[in-house]
């Protein structure tokens, strides 16, 4: 029998990250080191029962826009509540804003950030899970610093952002301003990162730790 491997999927239809193959390159190696082969596609068309039952898990890499058409959605939505992961990155958040079941997925929508990448610091609120057991209660990091329309619901906050360490223009979201979270959704599991805008994060050895410790977090035990 065939192991299952990891679904990278980053297709776009409004912004594209240049970062894009730098991160390919890095999910790539870190589910080597799991155990996964991984399987890059812009193709949406893999999102159906039959292409979906080869993945454990399903990687969306700052994809933007509708991405997927109803059958498609239909069967993520199916493949996640049965027990596949799903792990979000960065632009996930901006995806799919015509489907109201992604808020399930991805845990808020994006609505802006100031700009450029600035420093910033990270307060680590769960240092128990996979993504963060390695990092201290404070973390200095550069990025875009993401505000999102709500605090998710339902989900387990893992980092927020200090709107004091950075200047939030006029997106503040006040305190807390979570930036990272999981959650199981029936049988599956989700894991959102609003970090990795830049190709130079997916070089950077705490922040490969962050993105790997998600993706162990949504797999399923082997």
């Amino acid at each position: 029998m065939v192991s299952p491997a990891i679904l990278v999927f980053t297709r776009t239809t409004g912004f594209r990250h240049d970062s894009i193959p730098a991160g390919v390159a890095a999910v790539a190696s870190l589910a080597a080191e799991l155990g996964y082969e991984t399987e890059h596609t812009e193709d949406p068309a893999v999102h159906n029962p039959l292409d979906l039952a080869r993945f454990a898990a399903a990687v969306w890499l700052s994809p933007s826009g509708d991405v997927l058409d109803e059958l498609e959605r239909a069967a993520l939505a199916d493949f996640v509540t049965g027990g596949g992961g799903w792990c979000g990155v960065h632009a996930a958040s901006t995806a799919e804003r015509s489907w109201p079941f992604f808020r399930e997925l991805v845990g808020a929508r994006f609505i802006g950030h100031p700009p450029g990448c600035t420093p910033g610091e990270i307060d680590v609120v769960d240092q128990g899970h996979p993504s963060t057991e390695h990092l201290p209660k404070r973390w200095a990091w550069t990025d875009e610093w993401y505000s999102f329309d709500e605090r998710p619901k339902g989900w387990e906050i893992l980092l927020e952002a200090d709107e004091a360490s950075y200047d939030t223009a006029d997106l503040a979201m006040g305190n807390p301003h979570p930036i990272a979270w999981h959650r199981r959704l029936e049988a599956g599991r989700c894991f959102y990162t609003a970090l990795g805008h830049a190709a130079e994060a997916y070089e950077d050895d705490v922040f490969l730790a962050h993105l790997k410790g998600g993706l162990i977090s949504v797999l399923p035990p082997r």
